[in-house]
């Protein structure tokens, strides 16, 4: 049996993906699974040993459809169900199974702000597309692999305690203000490591400059495997919702989650194993009318007050960090 497994973006969307690759591969173990995304993502699957084959593509896998049809797939397992999946899904004429977005629902909580949506995470609602292949959640979490004899270089010279701060968000109404991570950082006693990618150096920067003693800025200077390792090795994680935050997850480090205008109710929220749940904290402004306004997020608040985020105190998301690390 060969199955083809096609989710393109982002990182986040690919580590929450792993369960299902996991289970297919482990309740189906004569079984091919092939799994297809961009390439700029090829770290986050690039070493998971659940995978026979990761085709990689700049941007459509149009772009390599030859190749995919030869392969003959028994099945696609559309985990990203979108324009670019239908259109090969009619391509490879295969068995195709797919799930529920609820994009319907989403727009009414964010347009309406009626939630309609089911309590269940997206990772369990991933399961209902391998359902007809007998494949069951094992409730082990999520997957993050190093390469094989992976020692990095980065986390040598790293302090033994640190703090991982991920300052990152593909939109701005996502991130933490710079100001309250200052905040937070000089109330803490530990140093902490700011990741993000290029677009958060300016933030970076602010902090850094506000934070010098405590701070150590690696922000766009790492992999994605180097962040991990960074993760990794840290005592806790302070994430706003991005791809970093899973990455936390599946390395099950005590991980706060901070949430600006999306919500954990989207089912997106941190992932952790059966028995492992209490190593993930949520904080969120609860107290909006306004929130949810995006499913994804905007360049500025359409309100202009950015009160999801700015009303979230530094002292008590320091308070939730020092039970964490017990001091």
């Amino acid at each position: 049996m060969k199955i083809l497994v096609y989710r393109i973006s982002s990182i986040g969307d690919i580590i929450l993906t792993t369960p299902v690759v996991r289970c297919l591969k482990k309740q189906h173990p004569d079984a091919e699974i092939h799994y297809i995304t961009r390439k700029r993502y090829a770290e986050t699957m690039s070493s998971n040993p659940y995978i026979s084959k990761l085709w990689l593509v700049k941007k459509s896998p149009l772009e390599i459809l030859d190749e995919l049809k030869a392969e003959k797939f028994d099945y696609m397992i559309d985990l990203h169900r979108n324009w670019r999946s239908q259109r090969l899904m009619a391509h490879l004429n295969t068995k195709y199974y797919t799930f529920n977005k609820l994009n319907i629902r989403k727009w009414i909580f964010t347009k309406l702000k009626i939630n309609l949506l089911p309590d269940i995470h997206i990772v369990d609602r991933y399961f209902r597309a391998v359902r007809k292949l007998q494949v069951v959640n094992d409730e082990e979490g999520l997957d993050f692999f190093f390469p094989k004899d992976y020692n990095p270089e980065i986390t040598k010279n790293l302090p033994d305690k640190y703090i991982a701060l991920a300052i990152g968000g593909t939109y701005a109404t996502k991130r933490y203000p710079a100001e309250q991570i200052i905040e937070f950082v000089k109330s803490m006693s530990l140093p902490v490591i700011l990741l993000g990618g290029k677009s958060e150096n300016e933030t970076a920067g602010l902090i850094e400059k506000s934070c010098s003693e405590k701070i150590i800025n690696l922000c766009d200077k790492l992999s994605l495997t180097e962040s991990a390792a960074v993760i990794g090795k840290s005592k806790i994680v302070i994430s706003n919702d991005t791809g970093m935050m899973h990455i936390a997850a599946a390395l099950h480090k005590p991980l706060i989650s901070i949430w600006g205008n999306t919500v954990p109710a989207f089912g997106m929220y941190p992932y952790f194993p059966e028995g492992l749940e209490n190593r993930s904290e949520i904080v969120e402004n609860k107290n909006l009318r306004c929130r949810p306004c995006s499913k994804l997020g905007y360049k500025k608040c359409p309100k202009e007050h950015f009160r999801c985020m700015k009303d979230i105190s530094p002292m008590l998301v320091a308070e939730k960090a020092r039970k964490f690390i017990g001091v």
